[in-house]
């Protein structure tokens, strides 16, 4: 698939499939609202969708798209559109139907965790979700973001610190 052009709209559409959750994860992870997100991820694929001839393919499609992602969500946090606004959502995850207790604070703990890496400084925050949930190494992180992998490896490890001590204080 990566190595194919978008010459028909089906090939773009298995792509998007392929991707989409990925790239709502990414910048939810930004805006923090589900709106602002959803209109992103769609300028994410229109952009990967126009400027694919541009892809050089020194990445793979998914770093790259997270690359765009990840501009897309900056430009928006810097435009006066978003500093008007103050974010008033939080992740807000379906509870499942069982009501075990175990489940029950398996939940509470995930959310509890959720809202930590949500609160830490946006330097922290995008190598801890890029790296854990996303599961990129560090080296397409240092790609994506235009770091030094050093600086990568220490925004790791102060980030795992500061959800460590802050989850701690939580209880």
């Amino acid at each position: 698939m990566e190595q194919q052009k978008f010459g028909d709209t089906n090939k773009f559409d298995e792509l998007v499939k392929e991707y989409v959750n990925d790239i709502r994860k990414i910048v939810y992870t930004y805006v923090k609202n589900h709106h602002t997100m959803e209109d992103i991820t769609q300028e994410v694929f229109l952009s990967a969708f126009n400027n694919f001839a541009s892809f050089r393919g020194e990445s793979s499609i998914k770093t790259w798209l997270v690359k765009i992602a990840i501009n897309k969500s900056k430009d928006y946090l810097k435009s006066w559109h978003y500093r008007a606004i103050q974010i008033t959502n939080w992740i807000k995850e379906e509870s499942g139907n069982s009501n075990t207790e175990k489940t029950i604070i398996d939940n509470d703990r995930d959310k509890e965790l959720a809202r930590i890496i949500m609160e830490l400084p946006i330097k922290y925050r995008e190598v801890i979700i890029l790296y854990y949930y996303e599961e990129l190494d560090s080296i397409e992180i240092s790609n994506i973001l235009n770091l030094k992998i050093n600086t990568v490896k220490t925004r790791l490890i102060r980030g795992r610190d500061l959800v460590k001590r802050r989850f701690e204080l939580n209880g």
